[in-house]
């Protein structure tokens, strides 16, 4: 089968053999979307060598012991953990030691004609979302996951930095899972009239009020960019709650003592569970229409990469 891989330092469409790993599901993929962190893998974060590719929806070919999915339309959790150590164990696999995570590390992704994964991973679409919408069902739940790190109720006023696909793909859900007043930072008048057609409040970034120092109770920094980290660790009151979102092949320099002397509390947020965002894209709740920009083919997956790192570009779909 055709698959879009990153090897020996280049990104190449290559015809590689169809999966075999036993006694997992294999998908057929219809649609992937390419993600940051997969322009991040090119320039080097996470050392991966593979068929890059975590966000997707497919038809499930073959699926031993949930005979149930075959033919099933489904989308995929990413981490495939051991089945044994206590997380696994618990039903979440997300930090689980042994795991592989799809297209990231240890487990060739979805830029092909089919992947694999644990039958477990796999979650039906419900008929009412498009194939254009599901594929979004990835970072959407990346974004619901905030709230498993931090508790936000709708008194609080949370921040969140970066007007990118996830930035705005947080401050929607966000908004609807909390009921708080959100307010998206960024830096693209197009990008945040997405967030305000959601009734979300927006700001450019060299636009901020001072009366925002130090008056947010949560921030999420999803540029990925010193900048922005700067930017969301300033607009937090003492004793409040950053949240990191970005994954990205840089270092950023962090000037502790402002952490220290306000006692801010810096939280990590990755990967989602898959129900929550399913559910939302089934009510319609949160816009990704807005956020496609262009799809591709897969045998023109290179060119599709370089779509998707020029400057304004949001989501750049690959089909097989």
């Amino acid at each position: 089968m055709k698959a879009l891989r990153f090897e020996d330092e280049r990104l190449r469409l290559a015809d590689v053999p169809a999966p075999s790993r036993e006694g997992e599901a294999v998908v057929r993929v219809r649609l992937a979307g390419v993600c940051n962190t997969d322009l991040e893998i090119v320039r080097g974060y996470a050392g991966f060598r593979g068929t890059l590719g975590h966000e997707f929806v497919g038809v499930v070919e073959r699926a031993p012991g949930a005979a149930e999915l075959k033919g099933r339309r489904v989308v995929g959790e990413i981490n495939a953990g051991c089945g044994a150590c206590a997380l696994c164990r618990a039903g979440d696999s997300r930090h689980c030691p042994a795991r592989t995570v799809l297209g990231i590390r240890g487990r060739d992704g979805a830029f092909a004609e089919a992947l694999q994964l644990p039958a477990v991973n796999l979650l039906p679409v419900p008929d009412e979302v498009t194939d254009e919408r599901a594929v979004f069902c990835e970072p959407l739940a990346a974004a619901c996951a905030i709230i498993e790190r931090v508790n936000v109720t709708e008194e609080m006023r949370v921040a969140v930095v970066g007007d990118g696909k996830l930035g705005l793909l947080c401050a929607q859900a966000l908004k609807v899972l909390t009921g708080a007043r959100v307010t998206l930072v960024g830096k693209h008048t197009s990008k945040l009239r997405i967030a305000r057609r959601r009734d979300i409040e927006t700001f450019k970034i060299e636009e901020l009020p001072p009366s925002f120092d130090r008056a947010f109770d949560v921030t999420v920094e999803a540029s990925g960019s010193p900048r922005g980290f700067e930017t969301a660790l300033g607009l937090l009151r003492p004793r409040g709650t950053l949240v990191l979102k970005s994954t990205f092949h840089a270092v950023t320099e962090l000037n502790a003592a402002p952490v220290v002397v306000d006692e801010i509390q810096i939280v990590g947020s990755r990967c989602g569970r898959f129900a929550p965002a399913l559910e939302l894209l089934r009510r319609g709740a949160v816009d990704v229409d807005s956020l496609f920009h262009e799809e591709f083919p897969l045998s023109e997956g290179v060119r599709a990469f370089e779509r998707a790192a020029e400057p304004g570009v949001l989501k750049v779909l690959l089909r097989p």
